[in-house]
């Protein structure tokens, strides 16, 4: 038994019908899987065992076990389809582990889409597999918080006591943490700086362009963004009106359902992506504009995902359509903001939803290479995930140590004077593994917004 496996979640009895998705489709499919999109026999057999995805596979990279490989999960497919495996506990462990992160996606010679047979795996197994008590539990706290920003500004609340009562500090002298379970011990680790104005700005709900208007747009505030980084939504809506666009930002909007969809919760997912869509077709836009890479790579594939559903199929088509990162809106139109120089050398992390799931490379880099003085540099690694991935860095939060600490000796290797990247969830684990208050990390529309404004890098202030 490898270590990760040992270190598996401890079972217990099972809360029937508490989690998302257990409800299972009574049609049997093949194998031990039901007849709800199982992983697509065409699709498994495309895949060749070449092994061009095990370099870049980062659980594979940890441990070098042939089932915590992308070719290797695939296999286990093959096998629960064939019969020949079920959904147990040391099977599930291998999904478990995968970050979904799709850099064996860009990989694969032959065009394998582990992507599409994830997100059909997934689900199976939230609706097959009894996860002990322990497991269970811990999910519905991530997912009862996380997607809720207003239940998320409360959670804050307790994080901004934490942090200036000074408890935190006597916690972490005496050691307190140690006898915390991994899972909560992460959590604390990887809470950010909480700032009151954070918790209580309400953005506007239009902007107007500056000059005259070249698009018209609508921004997804998030959930995680729009509590503990406001800052980059604020810059967000200023770049893009400084740009010529008019912004608006609907205030009835929820969560998109990337959490739930990345983690197999798919009745959940597909009922948020309803409501997000309904949401923001009350808007006549050009755009919507994303900047939280996990959402934005879900959100393109809304088509998919409602593709049965008869009412929201062609509705999800059009809305996947206008769907576009902040970097792809920006690289698309000539600069028209004049930007003041930056003298800085910019470490930048190409985001996994964004770099492997939407495969938006260039825009990140151009978006910055038209800053005045900005350096842009790659990382070694950089097909290599940061161990975020989600809500995975709370869930495997060893692996996630693992592989943060691996960014943060790559991320130094280069040094540099900032580091962007275009995803909270990055941001939270290369800040914790890091642990540099002098080398700031943001958002590429922070540096571009900042160089628009005439501002100089965190560190210079």
């Amino acid at each position: 038994m490898t270590q990760h496996l040992a270190n598996s979640p401890e079972s217990g009895d099972i809360f029937a019908g508490l989690e998302a998705g257990l409800d299972a489709p009574t049609d049997k499919g093949p194998g031990n899987f039901d007849a709800h999109h199982p992983p697509d026999k065409a699709l498994i057999d495309d895949c060749v065992h070449c092994g061009f995805c095990l370099p870049t596979c980062p659980t594979y990279a940890l441990w070098g076990e042939e089932m915590d490989s992308p070719r290797g999960r695939i296999y286990l497919m093959d096998m629960v389809r064939e019969g020949a495996a079920s959904l147990d506990e040391p099977l599930v462990r291998h999904f478990d582990t995968c970050l979904g992160c799709m850099a064996c996606v860009t990989a694969c010679p032959s065009g394998v889409q582990y992507d599409k047979l994830l997100e059909s795996m997934r689900p199976q197994i939230e609706r097959h597999h009894e996860r002990g008590r322990a497991d269970r539990t811990f999910r519905e706290l991530i997912f009862a918080l996380f997607p809720y920003p207003r239940r998320l500004r409360v959670a804050a609340l307790g994080g901004l006591f934490y942090q200036r009562s000074g408890l935190a500090g006597v916690v972490r002298r005496r050691r307190l943490l140690d006898r915390l379970p991994p899972r909560l011990r992460a959590l604390e680790a990887l809470l950010p700086p909480v700032k009151v104005r954070d918790l209580v700005a309400s953005p506007p709900e239009r902007v107007a362009a500056v000059g005259t208007p070249r698009r018209r747009v609508a921004v997804l505030t998030g959930c995680v963004q729009r509590v503990f980084f406001t800052g980059v939504n604020a810059a967000t809506v200023r770049t893009l009106a400084a740009e010529g666009c008019e912004v608006l930002i609907p205030r009835d909007q929820e969560c998109c359902g990337a959490l739930s969809m990345h983690s197999g919760r798919e009745p959940e997912a597909l009922e948020r992506a309803r409501r997000t869509i309904a949401t923001f077709e009350a808007y006549d836009v050009d755009a919507i504009v994303v900047n939280v890479a996990g959402c934005g790579s879900t959100m393109k594939e809304y088509g998919t995902l409602l593709r049965d559903d008869p009412e929201w199929a062609d509705r999800a088509t059009a809305f996947s359509a206008k769907v576009r990162d902040v970097t792809e809106v920006l690289a698309e139109l000539e600069p028209r903001a004049p930007r003041h120089p930056i003298q800085a050398r910019v470490a930048y992390h190409d985001a996994c939803h964004l770099g492997h799931a939407q495969r938006v490379r260039a825009a990140p880099r151009a978006v910055l290479r038209t800053i005045p003085g900005v350096e842009v540099v790659d990382l070694p690694e950089a097909e290599l995930c940061c161990g975020s991935a989600g809500v995975y860095n709370l869930l495997e939060p060893e692996a996630a140590s693992d592989l943060g600490q691996r960014k943060a000796a790559n991320v130094r290797s280069v040094h540099p004077d900032a580091v962007a990247t275009a995803n909270p969830g990055c941001l939270l684990q290369m800040r914790r593994h890091l642990d540099d208050p002098d080398l700031p990390l943001l958002h590429p529309i922070e540096l571009v917004d900042a160089s628009i404004r005439g501002e100089v890098l965190p560190t210079e202030k």
